[in-house]
């Protein structure tokens, strides 16, 4: 027999019978009389019915066989035999009817509380994925609890406001008081291992008074429209928390950690009470020699740019062929020298530089330092009605990020005018680790082209019109929407080729065309596309790899394959907010036990 056992488990109870005519089954099938009719057996959650019967009893032949009818019933004969069988049949069948009548509403009832009582346990709660409620769908995920009990916290939901609007307040408050329990019991539990003791307790009461609560207020159409209502509201909370996670990545982006800004504010102070005599690099005469590898690396970050450095002389074949050309701010010139005195790169040759004793880089000479200084870029960084926060709703924040107000960032597009006897230069980001000897993109054939630079788009992404206000005429005319962007932070440039296409004269044009920010918002990239545009030649994509900053799908072995791989995005790998999958291609080249970084507690 089948009982009903509440609004969510369904129990099979069998009366085993012989096999036949008689049996139970055969009650249900075959037509009765209306004797055998079992009536008053209903209860609420159990029903047996049989449908209505006529006898089994068939007009019979004399002398014959039994026989099959059409149904493949068996038919009666009327020889001695079978006779006193029939007899023997029919006064079992009496007795089997005396037995069923005999089941009466109190047997029933105690059936079907024994079936509930089995129902609450946890060993018969269903701990499956998203079918709850269904035994057979039992798993041994590790987390099928947690499924369950938040299962039931969006069901309660539901029926907690059905049960306000029919004015159920006794359902209600039971409700309610569930709903305060179970999401402080599971918390912030991820897997059944994480969840409280009294967690099961918890659960099964919740799924008992979500039972009751089915019985009265189970309602598909009303159901489904609460359902629905939570979905969007889950969405539309979705879409927020994503806007608030983009604003304080920013934010974060922006800060410099306690433990870099300690480590530079004691190597400013020493080096400030060293002898002037003292402050000097050896092997000068190896700055301006053009048969050696130069690097270009421009930072305001005395532990990333040491990362930099170490990295690519740790991997270099002949670290004495390499020259260091760093260049920060005036805030961070005593940190950068003291580190580099204390930690130099061991034959390699490294000058630092500060970008305020470059004279000839002012206003006068260079667009984007005049912009910077003019009333309508102070008011789009500074204005004091400018929005700073999510809900002001600053969709620009990203773009008021300082490294875009530091001449640093637009270095790079004067690298000649810096360094004047180079012909080649291989210009490094601060937030990059070098892991295999660079000294061949000086052999690289540039065919003629100024930038050599791996390209970052695909097929429908990183190309022109995602940097680029194509709805212009001026970027319209000169640009094609589809060309290939290519990635900042690790670009080989042949000098000599600069000067003669006069690059920095085409920076120039463009960048005093931008002044109102109508062709690009602020930053490098874009300028650089279109300084670059038709004479940037593509490398090879291992010598390369982005994306260590913002994209958690860069695979192992495409990172350990890569000359020199990039922290490009706010998840900077100095950072608290740094992907921690990638963080150790970054930590193994920083000297944690070295006094500065254990006196400002910088550890890995």
């Amino acid at each position: 027999m089948k009982f009903a056992i509440g609004p969510y488990f369904t129990f099979n109870f069998f009366i085993t019978t012989d096999t036949g005519p008689l049996s139970l089954d055969n009650f249900r099938k075959n037509n009765l009389s209306a004797s055998w009719r079992l009536a008053g057996l209903e209860t609420s959650n159990a029903t047996y019915e049989l449908n209505q019967p006529t006898t089994h009893a068939r007009q019979e032949k004399p002398n014959q066989k039994e026989d099959k009818s059409s149904d493949g019933r068996a038919q009666w004969s009327n020889s001695p035999t079978q006779q006193a069988r029939r007899q023997l049949i029919e006064k079992r069948q009496e007795k089997r009817a005396a037995e069923l009548v005999k089941l009466d509403d109190g047997v029933i009832v105690k059936l079907e509380n024994a079936a509930i009582e089995r129902s609450q346990s946890v060993e018969s709660a269903v701990l499956g994925k998203y079918s709850i409620w269904r035994k057979e769908m039992e798993n041994e995920n590790a987390d099928s609890t947690v499924r369950l009990m938040q299962d039931q916290i969006i069901m309660a939901r539901v029926y907690l406001s059905i049960a306000k609007l029919k004015n159920k307040l006794e359902l209600y408050q039971e409700l309610q008081s569930r709903l305060k329990e179970s999401p402080r019991v599971l918390g912030d539990a991820s897997s059944d291992a994480d969840l409280q003791h009294s967690a099961h307790e918890k659960m099964k009461a919740m799924g008992q008074v979500l039972s009751k609560a089915r019985e009265q207020l189970y309602d598909c159409k009303l159901v489904t429209g609460k359902l629905r209502a939570m979905l969007q509201t889950a969405d539309e909370q979705v879409r927020s928390m994503k806007k608030q996670s983009t604003f304080l990545s920013q934010l974060a982006a922006k800060t410099i950690p306690n433990g870099i800004h300690c480590l530079s504010m004691r190597l400013t102070i020493d080096y400030n009470l060293l002898p002037f005599e003292k402050r000097k690099f050896h092997m000068s005469e190896n700055l301006e020699n053009p048969s050696l590898y130069h690097y270009a690396l421009f930072s305001d970050n005395v532990l990333a740019a040491s990362v930099v450095v170490n990295s690519t002389i740790m991997n270099a074949k002949d670290p004495s062929m390499h020259v260091f050309h760093l260049v920060t701010d005036k805030l961070n010139f005593g940190a950068m020298n003291m580190w580099f005195l204390l930690n130099p790169p061991g034959k390699a040759t490294i000058h630092v530089e500060n970008v305020d004793d470059f004279k000839w880089l002012n206003s006068s000479y260079c667009p984007v330092l005049r912009q910077l200084e003019s009333a309508t870029m102070k008011e789009y960084y500074f204005k004091s009605g400018h929005s700073t926060s999510l809900s002001s709703g600053a969709s620009n924040l990203k773009y008021r990020n300082p490294k875009y107000l530091s001449m640093l960032n637009h270095l790079r597009f004067y690298l000649p005018q810096v360094y004047p006897k180079l012909d080649k230069i291989l210009f490094l980001d601060d937030d990059i680790v070098v892991q295999k000897d660079l000294t061949g993109l000086w052999d690289v054939n540039l065919n003629g082209k100024v930038n050599g630079a791996v390209e970052t788009c695909g097929e429908s992404f990183h190309r022109f019109d995602k940097y680029l206000n194509f709805s212009n005429p001026h970027i319209a005319r000169n640009f094609d929407p589809n060309a290939c962007g290519w990635a900042y932070g690790m670009n080989i440039f042949d000098l000599k080729e600069w000067k003669k296409k006069d690059i920095t004269g085409i920076y120039h044009k463009w960048q005093n065309m931008n002044e109102d920010r109508v062709l690009w918002k602020l930053g490098t990239l874009p300028p650089g596309l279109i300084t670059f545009y038709g004479l940037t030649h593509p490398l090879n994509k291992l010598w390369h790899v982005l994306g260590l900053g913002y994209n958690p799908s860069v695979g192992r072995l495409e990172i350990e394959n890569a000359a020199v791989v990039h922290y490009n995005g706010n998840m900077k790998p100095w950072l608290e907010i740094a992907m921690t999958k990638y963080r150790s291609y970054w930590t193994k080249y920083v000297k944690y036990d070295h006094p500065y970084l254990q006196n400002c507690k910088l550890n890995e």
